[in-house]
Order: C-alpha cells, then structure tokens, then sequence
C-alpha cells in the first residue's frame, strides 16, 4: 500500500474518541481505516525497557492472535516498537499514534520509518491530529496520549517509572472511563514503580492473555468451548421461556430490568417472569446477589 496521507472523514473517527474532551479540530492518516468494531488494546511502557517487560509484551499479544482485538500504541522507542512488531508477526491490526507529523521526513523516532512503512504495507494505520510536516516537541507527546487513551478500549501499561509519560496515558485513560491494566514487575526494578502504583489505585493486574482478554470481555475459545458443552447439559430441562431469561442473563440484570426486557423483547408478563425466575432460582440456574440476578 502507498504511503499517503489523507484527512479521516468525522464519521470514520474511533467511536470513543467522540466521548472525550479537547477532540482534536482534525484527525490525518496513512494507511487502511482501521475496524472500529474490533477491541482496541493501547500497550504503552518505558522506552529503555527490560527484557521482562519486552518477553511480557511479546507473549501477550501472541496469546491475542485470531481474537477481534487491534493493538494501539505510539511508535516510540522501547515497548511501544515491541507491542507494534509483535502485533505485525502476530497478524493482528496495529495502529501507531507519533508524536509528530506523519509525513517520514519529520516522523519520530527517525529510526521508525521502515517500522512505520512496514505497518502501513500490513493493513495497519498511522493516526494523529498533527499536521504532516509537523515535528515533535516536548508537549506534543503528551497531546497525543489523549488520542491513543481516548480511542482506546483499555490501556495496559508494561513499565515505567513513577514520573513518567506513561502514566499520563494512564491518567487519561482513567478519566474517560477507560480500564487501566498493568504488568507487576520486581520490587528491584524502578520501572515496575508505576504499574505497582497504578495498581494500588485500582488498576487490574494481568499476568497472561486470558487476564487480557477478561479486560476486554472477550471470551477465550477453549473456555467458550467448554462453556458451549456444559450449558447442553446444564439447560437440558429448561423450557422455552426459561432459556429465553436465560439469554437475558448474560451480564446480571436487577429483577425490574429483566421484568421489563421479558415483557418488552419476548412479549412474557411481568406475572410470569416472575414465576419463570423463581422455577430458574429452584433449579439453582440463577442466583439474586446485591440487588442482581445472575446465572449460577
């Protein structure tokens, strides 16, 4: 694919993106439009990393490949180039957010245009709001960590000190509401300072794929499998109706909601959902905890 760069259209900007404050006036390109239906996993860290943090990196997103998921992260030195090579060997779509304009000329690092190249010649994407000529400043990094944490589904942060630019993605993911994820490292190693911090303050500690892909309510294929086996057998006695509240249940409901999605998608009074529910409780199918039925 030629690299060229052209202005992204305001209906194909990431979802997300749409729901932060200070949008950026205009969004530009290379490469292919990215599926905005897929899970976006921004991967930021140190830039002088260890082989820890490279190894966790690698292993992750090689345990994402096949899965509906396009790693985000901003063409820098250190992790940021490892989670975008490791997204390329892995076939899953990387979508790079510089620091700088787009254009090669002025593009940092310098030492990433072949690796810019590279994403562009996969169906990956080179996005930012600055313009192409446009070369890095002190301030302009952090500008853009608001485009990568914005667009984002979740945010996974591999290493970094405790002062750090790292953490400002993280900050910035955390006040869009965004999931902030970390990798626990060594007490010894001050790189491992700011994930130990940030998951002090309630970010979710991932120590494999399949952690990864919980954050992103992904289901695994061997645990969709043998969820697929057991629910024939678990739901064999099940009427029509019950497997109908049970399809409902898919993420706990409060009793009113689930009166109220029966009547209005399946046409069931409220009267027999309410004995539905109880036949379903007796049954030890579903269970009702702080207020929320779920499945047992």
């Amino acid at each position: 694919m030629k690299y060229e760069i052209k202005k992204l259209e305001r209906k194909d900007w990431p979802p997300l993106l749409e729901e932060i404050n200070q949008l950026p006036k205009k969004l530009l390109y290379v490469g292919k439009i990215p599926d905005w239906e897929r899970k976006l996993l921004c991967i930021v860290g140190a830039r002088k990393n260890t082989s820890y943090g490279k190894e966790a990196v690698e292993t992750f997103i090689e345990g994402l490949k096949n899965y509906p998921i396009t790693i985000v992260s901003g063409l820098a030195l250190g992790i940021d180039s490892i989670a975008h090579r490791a997204a390329l060997k892995n076939n899953l779509p990387t979508i790079a957010v510089p620091g700088s304009g787009l254009s090669l000329d002025v593009l940092h690092p310098q030492s990433h245009t072949r690796l810019a190249e590279e994403i562009v010649e996969k169906g990956g994407t080179l996005l930012n709001e600055f313009d192409s000529e446009f070369k890095a400043t002190q301030w302009s990094f952090p500008q853009r960590n608001r485009i990568m944490a914005g667009m984002s589904h979740a945010t996974l942060v591999i290493e970094a000190e405790k002062k750090s630019g790292t953490l400002i993605t993280a900050r910035l993911a955390t006040e869009y509401n965004r999931d902030v994820l970390a990798l626990p490292g060594s007490i010894f190693n001050t790189t491992s300072q700011g994930p130990h911090m940030l998951i002090r303050l309630g970010a979710t500690p991932i120590r494999d794929s399949d952690d990864l892909l919980e954050a992103l309510h992904l289901e695994n294929d061997e645990s969709a499998s043998a969820k697929s086996q057991s629910d024939e057998e678990k739901y064999f006695d099940c009427s029509e109706k019950e497997m109908l509240i049970i399809k409902l249940l898919i993420e706990p409901l409060p009793r009113d909601e689930i009166l109220r999605q029966a009547n209005l998608e399946h046409q069931i009074s409220v009267g027999e959902t309410q004995t539905l529910l109880s036949l379903l409780e007796l049954k030890c199918l579903i269970k009702e905890t702080l207020g929320e039925i779920r499945l047992s």
